[in-house]
């Protein structure tokens, strides 16, 4: 019989609940330098006792001599007067050359000029055809639905029953197509295909007739696509008889197409770029011999932004102070001012305690992995174990660290976790970077004969001759880490 009765009774338990300062600690820490920086304005906007002020050293040292020289808070027993203001007044982050700003060149964001996006540019174009008004309202769909690599993916039924929806206007079908096919003559060549064999044959089309190996072009593309998709080209050779010479001419013809027309036009990604977090520099020592240089880390100054206590908020506290019985309002605004000053104290120290651990995760980095910060080479296995196990933190600590996290180097600019890599046991009995071997394997196949191209077992035989451990399940790993395809879709002519 089961017993459904209740019972009201006591347990213990251990449970980890980490506080809001915590959370705060652990958001802050993963954002990169461009989110960390919109983070403390957000901040700032939210919190009136919060400001930024210079952190050059004069300027630092001149406001705490100003500081000393004010005269002493008027004691008082309220119970709003637990503040320890001196203590945030002239809050900065510097120690040593290492956050001096005068020893690092600062990346200034210079503003981005305007250019015209691949849709405004076929907006343009379209505007000087000789459309109907109902063409003009198709092409307009047609437009919106165009992806930004250039496809139109939505199929043109779902657009012409969307006009219809929307305008009450009867489309057919093919009339849709004919606007269509005008949008795919524009430039980029190839805009609008709805897929990458349409998008080469439009290409093709609008090459001139003697243009080497185009007739063979497009007569590869129109009637043996998947076979040439897949690279067999001795069964498209035989069954359009053609010769060698045509065959390479019509591949040549190809290869020279874009296979994505809305890339070239895409301006966002050309204009992207990083703003690494730090900067590591090597300064040789020659009276200390050859190795007796030291490395300069220095993180970017927008991870530790300089904020203080706002100086006229002290003066209102001051004031309120002064009062010997203070009204109502008076109570709720030092109880007011208190609140404030304790999400702003929570924040700064959030934001120091940040910079102090990326500080603590590069120059271990930097430590293990010595030899590729003098010289550029030689990166050793190393995990994020090796990290935490060296700061003290957990794991999760480290990689909430070199996530999305850049480094300026002498050799350029890298993300944390290129440091980070699997170990390969050698012949030698040493263990090498897993990124040493994908290295060699980019290598190999970039120096193969495309006629015949390395399978993973001729590549996996020739890493072992170098004292490589791999097997040829770890060379197709590596490979498609890489992003470089099979030995048959490697083949060229």
């Amino acid at each position: 019989m089961i017993n459904t009765g209740q019972y009201l009774g006591q347990r213990q338990s251990l449970q980890q609940r980490l506080s809001p300062q915590q959370i705060q600690y652990i958001k802050l820490l993963q954002l990169p330098t461009l989110s960390i920086e919109m983070r403390v304005k957000e901040e700032l906007e939210q919190n009136p006792l919060l400001e930024e002020f210079s952190d050059d050293i004069a300027s630092i040292q001149e406001e705490r001599d100003r500081d000393d020289d004010q005269s002493e808070v008027t004691e008082s027993t309220d119970e709003h007067t637990d503040i320890d203001w001196d203590s945030f007044m002239a809050n900065s982050d510097y120690e040593g050359k290492m956050y001096n700003p005068a020893n690092a060149e600062e990346w200034v964001e210079i503003p981005k000029p305007y250019h015209e996006n691949l849709l405004e540019d076929l907006e343009r174009q379209v505007g000087l055809l000789d459309l109907t008004d109902k063409e003009l309202l198709i092409a307009e769909q047609i437009l919106g639905s165009v992806e930004e690599d250039g496809y139109l993916r939505r199929d043109l039924n779902a657009i012409v029953d969307s006009i219809i929806f929307n305008t009450g206007d009867f489309i057919e079908l093919y009339e849709a197509e004919q606007v269509l096919k005008k949008i795919q003559r524009l430039d980029p060549p190839g805009i609008a295909a709805r897929n990458l064999q349409e998008c080469l044959k439009i290409q093709l089309e609008q090459q001139p007739a003697s243009e080497p190996g185009r007739n063979h072009a497009l007569r590869i593309i129109s009637e043996e696509w998947e076979l040439f998709e897949k690279k067999h080209f001795d069964r498209v050779q035989k069954r359009l008889n053609l010769s060698d010479d045509q065959l390479r001419e019509a591949y040549e013809c190809i290869q020279k197409l874009d296979p994505k027309p809305g890339g070239s036009t895409d301006t966002e990604e050309v204009q992207s770029y990083v703003v690494p977090d730090f900067t590591v520099t090597y300064q040789p020592d020659d009276s200390k011999g050859e190795d007796g240089g030291d490395f300069v880390i220095q993180l970017h100054r927008k991870n530790r932004p300089a904020l203080r206590i706002s100086k006229a908020y002290k003066a209102m506290w001051d004031e309120l102070q002064q009062k010997s019985a203070g009204s109502p309002g008076d109570r709720e605004t030092k109880a007011f001012i208190k609140t404030k000053m304790e999400a702003a104290r929570a924040f700064m120290e959030a934001i120091h305690q940040r910079s102090h651990t990326l500080m603590n995760v590069m120059k271990t980095i930097v430590s293990l992995q010595e030899k590729f910060f003098r010289f550029g080479t030689t990166l050793r296995p190393m995990i994020l174990k090796d990290i935490a196990d060296r700061i003290g933190m957990d794991i999760s600590t480290v990689s909430r660290v070199v996530n999305g996290k850049y480094v300026q180097t002498e050799f350029g600019v890298y993300e944390l976790k290129y440091f980070f890599n699997e170990g390969i046991e050698t012949d030698d009995g040493e263990t090498a970077s897993n990124r040493d071997v994908k290295n060699h394997i980019a290598r190999l196949i970039g120096d193969e004969d495309k006629n015949k191209p390395l399978s993973d077992d001729a590549i996996a035989a020739m890493l072992n001759k170098m004292g490589y451990k791999v097997a040829r399940r770890t060379v197709s790993k590596y490979r498609e880490q890489l992003g470089m395809p099979v030995a048959r879709l490697r083949k060229t002519l």
